[in-house]
Parts: structure tokens; sequence; C-alpha cells
């Protein structure tokens, strides 16, 4: 009987200590970040020389804490996962403490499960300024702000010289572009914001102020086009009345050109002027000669033949008319 028992004594030790050498280490710094109300839990890795070591995470809320006897509800996003981080932005879903664990897997092998050392309320959750960009369309004073979800609203802050107004929560934009005010011509406007999430009625500081110049006035605007028309209109006035009277000139008494057979030189006239006349005398001299006998000419009018062909060029020569 005894040394039956002191088998079973060597046994268990022996048991025991594989236990020990066939767990893991477990997940040290254990922590969780959370921004704008996403939930991130991490840990630092653990290490076995050749091998892949997996994680897996659970949660545990306040009704599993107290009402459902302190069970813990597996992330299934994050179940033997290879990173050292889990989001658990959808399972933290309530106003409400929160604990989560994580264990590493390697095989059979498992470590022993690290705990958060304080619980977690995503009341917690660090809100950050939205990034804005404020900007003069003319007369509309605009403001474009980030997409942070639906849970997001905005308190927006704008004044002129002096005066302040405020606008929000403005809710989830409808646009990522919001129409704030009708801006004065010339006067400046400045715009400042903070995140405002309703679920846990918090508010995150302002982002930098940024200020934006309204448009010019009426006035300035007119007298500024009209200044540019007239000088148009006074340097293109003479342009258009010289192409005016061109247009006129041509309608009016459009330039004909002759045709290359019918234009006569100058000297042609002079030479065909010359010969008619010439010929027109010495006709009206010889009708005063005795007439002679048919194909005769008389000594005279032989001379006055050859004076009328020396002065047309002999072109009369053998005309009908000399």
């Amino acid at each position: 009987m005894v040394a039956l028992k002191g088998s079973q004594l060597v046994v268990s030790l022996f048991g025991g200590i594989l236990d020990e050498e066939a767990l893991l280490p477990a997940p040290q710094n254990i922590s969780i970040l959370s921004t704008n109300m996403k939930h991130f839990l991490t840990w630092s890795p653990v290490t076995v020389p050749g091998e892949t070591v997996r994680y897996s995470v659970e949660f545990q809320g306040e009704y599993e804490r107290d009402y459902a006897n302190e069970i813990w509800i597996p992330i299934s996003e994050c179940s033997l996962i290879i990173v050292t981080q889990c989001n658990v932005t959808e399972d933290i879903s309530a106003t409400v403490p929160y604990n989560l664990r994580v264990r590493a897997n390697l095989g059979s092998r498992g470590s022993k499960w690290s705990t958060l050392k304080v619980l977690f309320n995503r009341i917690t959750t660090f809100l950050t300024p939205p990034v804005m960009e404020v900007s003069a369309d003319g007369y509309h004073l605009l403001v474009k702000l980030e997409d942070l979800g639906p849970a997001f609203q905005f308190h927006i802050f704008y004044w002129r010289k002096g005066q302040e107004r405020h606008v929000g929560p403005s809710g989830p934009p409808i646009s990522s572009v919001v129409h704030l005010d009708t801006m004065e011509a010339g006067a400046e406007y400045c715009v400042k914001a903070q995140t405002y999430v309703e679920a846990i009625n918090r508010s995150s500081n302002f982002s930098q102020t940024q200020c934006v110049h309204g448009g010019r006035s009426i006035w300035m605007t007119t007298a500024l086009v009209s200044f540019v028309g007239f000088v148009v209109g006074v340097l293109a006035l003479p342009f258009l009345a010289w192409k005016m009277s061109q247009i006129f000139q041509y309608s009016c008494c459009p330039v004909v050109v002759l045709p290359d057979t019918l234009v006569i030189s100058l000297s042609s006239l002079l030479f065909l002027g010359c010969c008619i006349f010439t010929g027109r005398k010495r006709l009206s001299e010889w009708m005063l000669l005795p007439g002679p006998a048919p194909g005769f000419w008389p000594p005279q009018a032989a001379k006055k033949k050859k004076a009328a062909i020396a002065i047309c060029g002999g072109n009369l020569a053998g005309g009908p008319l000399l």
C-alpha cells in the first residue's frame, strides 16, 4: 500500500512537470488603444523559435460578469490569429466596463489567459478634432469636414470680427461640405470645430482656427467689369468702323475687273486715233482732186499716201480708204 501511494505521487509530480513544459508563455503587456470610438486590444508577441504562434481573444461585459456566471465570449474574428492586435469595436457596444483576455496557441499547446489589469469603458476613447477645410465660394462660407462615421456629430463655431455664432451639433453631415452663412463683402470670417459623440456625451478639443475673406462688393465688381468693357470698346471701335466702310464700299460700288481681251493700252488708243484722223484727212483731200482713171494715182496723191503710211506705221497701206 505504501509503495502504491509512493508511485502515484511520483506519477503526479511527473505529470505536473510535463503540463508545465507543455504550456506556452502567456502574452504580456495587454492594453487597449481607443481613438474616435475604434478599439483595439494589443499585446506583446510570444516567441517560439521556428514556430508560428497564434492567439485567441475573448471578452466579458457587465451582463456576462454580473448576470451570466462570469462567462467569457470568444471573438470569432480574433480566433487563432497570428497578429498581435484585435479589433474589438463591434463587441464593445455599450458604455459599460468591459474585460478582455488573450492567450497563445501552438498546435495542442496553449498558454494561460492574460487579462486587462483595468476594465475598459469606451467613454475613455480619445476624440480627435475634426480635419476641416474652410473656403469662400463667392459670398458663401463653406466648411468641409472629414467623415468619421454615423456616430459622430460636430460643433462648429464661426464668427466675423467681434461677432460669434454657434452651429451645432450639426449631426452626421448629409454631404461633406456644409454651408454656414452668407458672407459680407470684404469681411474676414473664422471657423473652428470639435467632434461630438452623443453615445458617450463627450466632445473633442477644438480644431485649429481657419479664416477666409469674403468676395469683393457688388459695386466694385460692376465698376471693374464696366471699365474693362469701355477699354475694349475704345480699342475695337476704329477697327469696326474701317471694316464696315470696306463692306459698304464693296456692296455699293463693287470693283469690276475687265478681261484681258477688252483692255486697250494708251499707246494703242493714240495709234488708233492717229490713223483715223490721218485717214479721214487724206480721204477728204483726195475727194477734192480731179478724178483719175480707175487704178491711177496722181503724183500728189501718191506723196500723201506715203506720208500717211509713215505716220500711221504702214497699217493703212492697201486699205480700202486710202
